[in-house]
């Protein structure tokens, strides 16, 4: 029967297998991503009016002891400096 409702209602695939209604990691809130990694901060950006993107600065391995005890505006700021940042664009509906 799974492969007949599939084809009347091929949304209920994706839905199965991306799971985007799905949020991961359970009861853990990702505004605060310090309790879960050292030395990262939760920063927001505006693009556009209205448009706001939530994105998780984290310090390498190498400055982490610089990092301690720093507020949100030194992570901006070492954001400016001559290392390279890597971006990395991940999430699902429940998380997004």
């Amino acid at each position: 029967s799974v492969p007949f409702l599939i084809r009347l209602f091929p949304i209920l695939l994706t839905k199965f297998v991306f799971l985007n209604f799905l949020a991961f990691p359970f009861f853990v809130d990702l505004h605060r991503p310090e309790l879960l990694l050292n030395n990262t901060v939760n920063l927001y950006l505006t693009t556009q009016p209205g448009v706001t993107v939530g994105i998780w600065h984290t310090i390498p391995g190498s400055r982490g002891a610089e990092a301690q005890g720093k507020d949100q505006h030194w992570y901006e700021e070492a954001l400016a400096d001559a290392h390279p940042v890597i971006i990395y664009l991940h999430g699902n509906g429940g998380t997004r």
